[in-house]
């Protein structure tokens, strides 16, 4: 099934992603790969982070808008996310009231089991199945069978390229760029980690 948006050059379009998760779990990494190769095709970006990021274990969020025209605001209405990217099940939810009717919500199921109630992680899971299109992926898994454990963040970009109005080469390119200063093993193992994310969910 193929979920890449059609982008028309006389026609205004909008596309609206809230990224989340907890400190040091790289939500602003992702975020930025996307903007910066959202840029490269020549959208106009606007980039908004609210929470936490510079403590680790703390909630992290980031709101990016995505356009072929001006932009008015940096922050995504609730009711408005075309895509909530989620590196950890709980965070997911925690923005549900964000996610358009139709939207997407991509996710890790790795828990990061930071709080005394952390919910159960089963019931959790089913919660999220149950959402209209949601798609997981064991982010840290794959990234292990990329070779570099650290690549959970770019197995979601992989897995979000399937809804994201930017072309996969784009993505894939500015991956490259922002790894190349790390030598060519960890540009290898982001481009598989990458590669995997994606078959997770365009193939379905």
């Amino acid at each position: 099934m193929d979920f890449f948006l059609i982008v028309c050059d006389n026609i205004p379009m909008k596309y609206d992603v809230i990224l989340a998760g907890v400190g040091g779990q790289g939500v602003l990494s992702v975020s930025s790969i996307i903007a910066l190769a959202a840029v490269s095709e020549g959208f106009d970006v606007r980039q908004s982070e609210v929470h936490g990021m510079a403590q680790r274990g703390g909630a992290v969020l980031s709101h990016l808008r995505i356009s072929n025209a001006k932009i008015a605001g940096d922050l995504v209405p609730r009711g408005g996310a075309d895509l909530i990217i989620s590196m950890e099940p709980l965070e997911s939810l925690r923005y549900l009231s964000w996610l358009k009717e139709g939207g997407v919500i991509v996710t890790s199921t790795e828990p990061f089991n930071n709080i005394p109630d952390y919910p159960n992680i089963e019931e959790l899971i089913s919660s999220i199945k149950r959402l209209p299109r949601s798609f997981l992926v064991d982010a840290g898994k794959l990234a292990k069978e990329a070779g570099l454990a650290k690549a959970a963040n770019t197995v979601m970009v992989g897995l979000s390229s399937c809804f994201l109005p930017i072309k996969p080469q784009s993505l894939e390119k500015t991956i490259a760029g922002v790894f190349s200063k790390k030598g060519a093993q960890s540009v290898e193992s982001n481009a598989k980690a990458f590669k995997l994310g994606q078959g997770a969910a365009c193939g379905k």
